[in-house]
């Protein structure tokens, strides 16, 4: 008797089918079968039906059209042959929405006629494979409605919005129901930084010395006034109303400098000392969100790289399922962190008894287990270290280590604060100034032998140093001296920008997306240039604040927080049972008495003034503007009229373009330029320019001058301008026309070889040698025009490499192929890895990871290579319909 198990990919079949007899065959979907088309890849005869606009029926309960995916027929093939031979059809996707509905669709297309069972595991061990073999179920429609219902409304959205994106803004753009929320997150904590007013405060920091023992303490209050800290002002850079009633206290330079010679070598009273007990609790263990965030602050991994690592971890059989927002541990995983705790840190690290957390997260779902280490006992890092590559290995280490610390006891200790009094003398204008320091003191460790969670940058968050301060015994009224004092000044920061980590903590606190999207929903708002990373901060650019500015005037539903929250719960709703899919979206689309629908919000939008959107007055006159070809600055008069115009240069944040800068880059880049002198030969004025992409040099053409044709006849066409981009060491302010003229000459023609020119020119990729089809880069700008014939000739004479190839070095020695009995090497090529036995060449498949390839599994993709036999040259063939097999899913 044979069993069909299907899984979505190879990988996590390939580590299944360890554990199962041979009486199972395991194979893999790769993902999803099939989908909602394009509207354009739609048979001809349903292109003007019901289903042409969405390739869904809005009219008949949202019914989708769905089609097995060309690139998926021949698996869909493969799929139903074995299905023949087989007694029993299991279909083992993830226990999620997204993998119960690749479930119900291959349960649609392959229509089986043998049992199904549904077989779900959040972990890949063999424990976890028997207890799922044991205790299957059926498949679960309500999932399969909130998938179906999401992806419609992603639909719907996306092909009534992006359009209008298009028209108004720029081709290629697009708008979704969690990436424009997104990205207006991101646009407005942008347009927080672009309206903050910076204030200026003094502090003064004193070094105290009992004995031989030294501690620094802060200027806190002069004469019972608390002195003003940066949380102390607003945005515009006033002292917070609610302050100035407190009677809070500004120093200013003058008086941080008194007091600072005043101090300095005088003596403080200690006056009072305080100790507190100390407590703290470990985190719980990863859900989706928390492992992002972490891994973000703590290895520097992208949202989209840490799921994918460690979606890598689960499919081999290293963690459990990486999309949950649930912190609990069953009672296997609680039992094997604690014997664990116990083995390597001690019984006394060990909490009295198992600890449960509970999910606050909005519409989390308790299906799952947190995030762990997989198996009813934990591999250590040290025993995996040789399985994994480097970020496999640590971020298995990272989940190991939150998953042991969220079983140990508290850290235990005590923080202590002295406060200390400083005679002034009437020095501004005070008789005494109060100083304090703190520090805490560890005394047990507990969870913090293991791990301590990072956190975000906050804005007004005191330093490690003074957390760290370790102070002596002191007591009340005892004199200390003081060693030395400083006076520093500070500005006060505006929000820090999102970070990847703090956008998913955002995003989830309002309940906006789920954590399987989060990752997805970053790439996309990047991928489309709505943000740009700068580090580990995410900046808005201007396309992104004409984007936003749109949907906030026009679609205002879209991008609102709550109503996007709400969807998702409407979502949950259709999961859990309580709402049926097609009653939410008809609600959705049509609109009710509170909330309009999408439908009639876009139908009854006006003409949407497209110069307005895509405009921000800066001030002074100043206007930028996102046009075609990027950003740019506008300058106007009293009437109107425009009198500069510049691109704005690439890495200059919006936060950064005050009006001060706006008009430093039209003095350095607006559109007259610097002129720089007539070329004598066309008697054109030459000119440097700063452009969107750099300095560049120009010409300009009088008016009424034709452009001759290649025939030499007059062109109906105004004459092209000749450009030149400056090289990297010549600036637009100090460039020659000496330099300029030679720029505009290029290419320069070294000589001939081989009877062919040999030119040299500056191009995208740097300077560069070409002679016919042939090219060779050349090492610096200045050998554009230095360079001889006799140079050119030996660089020509060597074997060409790609644009800043070189020689690789083999990533891994697989061992001897039985077939060629050649050494298989694993390699990485133009298109990826791959592995060759130095006759056959054959790529990775996409759910090979290369780090973790095995001998076996190159042999095999050695054999699939010559088995096919040589690669046929495509012919090109005229392009036919389109026809599909597939049919409208049955109801």
């Amino acid at each position: 008797m044979t069993k069909l198990v299907i899984v979505e990919s190879p990988a996590k079949g390939r580590t299944i089918s360890g554990y199962l007899g041979g009486d199972y065959d395991v194979e893999a979907s790769v993902g999803h079968i099939r989908d909602l088309p394009q509207p354009s890849e739609l048979p001809a005869d349903m292109k003007k039906g019901p289903y042409g606009r969405f390739a869904v029926d809005v009219d008949n309960g949202f019914d989708p059209y769905y089609v097995v995916a060309p690139e998926k027929k021949k698996k869909v093939a493969e799929l139903r042959k074995k299905l023949k031979e087989a007694d029993e059809l299991l279909l083992a996707t993830d226990e999620d929405r997204e993998g119960e509905a690749i479930a119900w669709h291959l349960y649609e297309v392959l229509k089986p006629k043998v049992p199904v069972k549904r077989m779900v595991f959040h972990e890949i061990t063999q424990e976890a494979i028997s207890r799922a073999l044991d205790n299957p179920r059926e498949l679960d429609t309500q999932l399969v409605d909130a998938q179906e219902s999401r992806r419609i409304l992603d639909r719907l959205v996306g092909y009534e919005v992006s359009p209008l994106l298009w028209r108004k803004i720029a081709p290629g753009l697009s708008a979704g129901r969690v990436q424009s929320v997104a990205t207006r997150l991101v646009v407005d904590r942008e347009r927080e930084r672009m309206a903050f007013v910076a204030a200026s405060y003094w502090d003064v920091t004193a070094l105290m010395v009992k004995a031989s023992e030294t501690f620094s303490a802060k200027l806190v209050g002069l004469d019972g006034a608390r002195i003003a800290t940066g949380r102390d002002f607003d945005d515009k850079g006033q002292l917070k109303t609610k302050a100035v009633k407190a009677g809070i206290r500004t120093l200013n330079e003058a008086d941080a400098h008194a007091i600072e010679e005043v101090a300095a070598s005088n003596q403080a009273t200690v006056t009072s000392v305080e100790t507190k007990p100390y407590k703290r609790r470990p985190a719980p263990p990863f859900t989706t969100s928390t492992l992002q965030q972490e891994a973000s602050r703590k290895l520097r991994m992208s949202a989209r790289d840490t799921m994918r690592t460690a979606q890598g971890l689960y499919e081999n059989g290293f963690i459990t399922y990486m999309r949950t927002d649930s912190v609990n541990l069953s009672e296997q995983a609680v039992a094997a962190a604690r014997t664990q705790i116990k083995e390597l840190y001690g019984a006394a690290s060990l909490t009295d008894k198992p600890r449960h957390y509970a999910t606050k997260s909005k519409g989390a779902q308790e299906a799952h287990e947190a995030i762990r280490p997989a198996g009813d006992h934990f591999r250590t890092p040290s025993q995996v270290r040789g399985q994994l590559n480097g970020a496999q290995f640590k971020l298995y280490e990272l989940i190991w280590k939150r998953t042991i610390a969220c079983q140990m006891a508290d850290a235990v200790g005590k923080t202590a604060t002295v406060k200390l009094s400083v005679p002034l003398a009437g020095v501004a204008s005070s008789q005494a100034g109060e100083f304090s320091a703190s520090g805490t003191v560890i005394t047990f460790p507990g969870f913090l032998a293991a791990y301590e969670e990072s956190q975000d940058a906050k804005r007004y968050g005191s330093s490690e140093k003074e957390g760290q301060n370790r102070l002596p015994d002191l007591s009340e009224g005892e004199v200390l001296s003081v060693a030395e004092a400083s006076a520093e000044g500070h500005e006060t920061q505006p929000p820090p920008r999102y970070t990847e980590a703090s956008l998913v903590k955002t995003m989830e606190d309002l309940g906006i997306g789920r954590p399987s999207t989060y990752a997805a929903t970053i790439s996309t708002i990047s991928d489309r240039g709505y943000v740009e990373h700068r580090g580990q901060a995410l900046v808005p650019t201007w396309v992104a604040f004409s984007v936003t500015r749109l949907l906030e005037e026009n679609l205002p539903h879209l991008v609102d927080y709550d109503f996007t929250a709400h969807m998702e719960n409407e979502l949950d709703s259709i999961a859990a049972g309580n709402e049926e899919g097609p009653v939410y979206l008809e609600r959705f689309w049509r609109g009710n008495d509170s909330t309009p629908g999408l439908e009639g919000q876009v139908e009854s939008l006006g003409d949407i003034d497209a110069r307005a959107v895509n405009s921000i007055a800066l001030g002074g006159g100043i206007t930028l503007r996102v046009g075609r070809y990027g950003p740019y600055l506008q300058e106007t008069g009293p009437d109107g009229e425009e009198l500069r115009r510049a691109s704005v240069p690439e890495g200059v944040a919006p936060d950064e373009l005050t009006v001060d800068k706006a008009k430093e880059i039209l003095e350095k880049g607006s559109a007259q330029g610097r002129e720089l002198g007539v070329d004598p030969e066309t008697n054109h004025v030459i000119l440097a320019k700063v452009g969107r992409f750099g300095p560049y040099i120009t010409e300009e053409i009088p008016d009424g001058e034709v452009a001759l044709t290649p025939t030499g006849r007059p062109s109906k066409r105004k004459p092209k301008p000749r450009t030149a981009s400056l090289f990297s060491t010549m600036d637009p302010e100090t460039v020659t026309l000496e330099q300029a003229l030679s720029l505009l000459s290029l290419p320069r023609t070294v000589g001939q070889l081989d009877g062919e020119d040999v030119l040299a020119a500056n191009g995208r990729y740097g300077p560069y040698l070409k002679k016919g089809s042939d090219s060779r880069s050349l090492t610096s700008e200045e050998q554009i025009f230095s360079i001889t014939v006799e140079e050119a000739k030996a660089l020509f004479d060597q074997p060409k490499q790609r644009r800043g190839a070189t020689t690789k070095e083999p990533l891994k020695e697989l061992g001897v192929d039985p077939v060629s009995e050649k050494t298989v090497l694993l390699k990485d090529g133009r298109f990826g890895p791959y592995v060759t036995d130095g006759t056959v060449n054959a790529s990775l498949k996409r759910d090979d990871d290369p780090n973790m390839i095995t001998n076996e599994r190159a042999y095999e993709l050695l054999a699939e290579r010559r088995a096919k036999g040589p690669a046929k040259k495509l012919k090109r063939k005229a392009a036919k319909g389109k026809t599909s097999s597939s049919k409208k899913k049955a109801k």
